[in-house]
């Protein structure tokens, strides 16, 4: 039987704020891990809304239904549940931004992460999902497995279209001194 203040480590007489402490510890130690933080989601969504007087339990209910329907790769149903909700939470926003980004609609995304953090801005889930798309939007590269041997700022080689170009005027250069022709156009 699934137990929401088991998942979360807490007691049922904990208070909201040992719960909300509970799920933002949990939420940091698994991040990557998008089952893992689903689950724990859920179980915060469904303690504060059965605290809430059960408010709200059925878009609760939804909300793990879209993430199982996103985890499965299946959008168009993910997005059809968000749309049936009426209540438009910043669970709801970062779900809609989850599968935009999904579909690459990747400005859209971006307004709706955004909006999710503006309606709670200490989820960590929320920021991550918001500082992911950000920094795509500025070049940084998204994960590094091996840490980062490139310097502290996260970039990839300095390179963009111009560095390569230059790169193979250079070369052309050095072939033509030798008497070769790297690009014959030039």
């Amino acid at each position: 039987m699934y137990d929401p203040y088991r998942i979360l480590g807490v007691m049922p007489t904990s208070s909201d704020e040992e719960v909300r402490d509970a799920y933002k510890s949990l939420m940091r130690r698994y991040e990557g891990d998008e089952e893992k933080l689903a689950e724990v989601t859920a179980a915060f969504d469904s303690i504060m809304n059965i605290r809430r007087g059960g408010a709200g339990q059925s878009s609760a209910g939804g909300f793990s239904e879209v993430r199982r329907q996103l985890q499965n790769g299946n959008y168009n149903d993910a997005d059809s549940m968000l749309e049936s909700i009426d209540e438009k939470t910043a669970e709801w926003y970062f779900l809609k931004g989850s599968v935009c980004y999904a579909r690459g609609w990747l400005n859209e995304a971006y307004s709706n992460f955004s909006q999710a953090c503006r309606m709670e801005p200490y989820n960590p889930e929320y920021n991550s999902a918001l500082r992911h798309m950000s920094e795509s939007r500025n070049g940084y590269m998204q994960g590094d497995p091996n840490g980062n041997p490139f310097g502290g700022n996260g970039r990839t080689f300095g390179c963009s279209v111009c560095d390569i170009c230059n790169g193979l005027i250079c070369a052309d250069c050095c072939c033509e001194c030798m008497g070769g022709d790297c690009i014959p156009c030039c």
